[in-house]
């Protein structure tokens, strides 16, 4: 475990679209994922080690976590703009996933889990989050709403788009 990680026993996951395209060996998976590969990006696990520079994270925490690692020194990570990182690394993509027994992630990207969510439901974040962010990108009250494809984050993005008054 580096200065800066923490290392996570993985007690559930997801399996993502991404992962079923890796699965399938496609030609964006031949071109992406190095192999051999521990693939997996959607988890909830528990914090069982820490790196001596990591500071709000306990032995015992239930934590995910963001699956894109940004390097932090680029001009757009600087500028608060980590999501256009020209060198972000995906977890289960190009380094070791969640479809193991222990994960290995910078602090910076984990967060806790309060206990009145379940295991199952934490999870999902990464394509919950995913829908919750695209759905409440407009102002859909009273709205008609298309979605277009009946994956797990549309199935999602149409629950959240009719909770707000879609």
């Amino acid at each position: 475990v580096g200065h800066n990680d923490i290392l996570i026993k993985i007690k559930k996951t997801a399996i993502c679209g991404t992962d079923v395209h890796i699965y399938n060996w496609d030609e964006w998976s031949q071109k992406t994922i190095p192999v051999p590969m521990v693939v997996g990006h959607e988890y909830v696990g528990e914090v069982v080690a820490i790196g001596q520079e990591v500071r709000g994270f306990e032995i015992g925490d239930r934590v995910s976590g963001e699956g894109h690692i940004t390097c932090g020194h680029c001009r757009n990570c600087r500028g608060g703009r980590t999501h256009l990182c020209r060198n972000t690394i995906g977890v289960g993509v190009n380094r070791e996933g969640a479809f193991a027994e222990y994960l290995v992630i910078p602090a910076f990207n984990a967060f806790k889990i309060p206990d009145e969510i379940s295991d199952d439901l934490a999870s999902i974040f990464d394509p919950f989050g995913n829908a919750v962010h695209t759905a409440l990108s407009f102002d859909l009250v009273g709205e008609d709403v298309l979605i277009t494809g009946a994956g797990p984050i549309g199935i999602m993005a149409a629950a959240v788009a009719k909770h707000v008054g879609a």
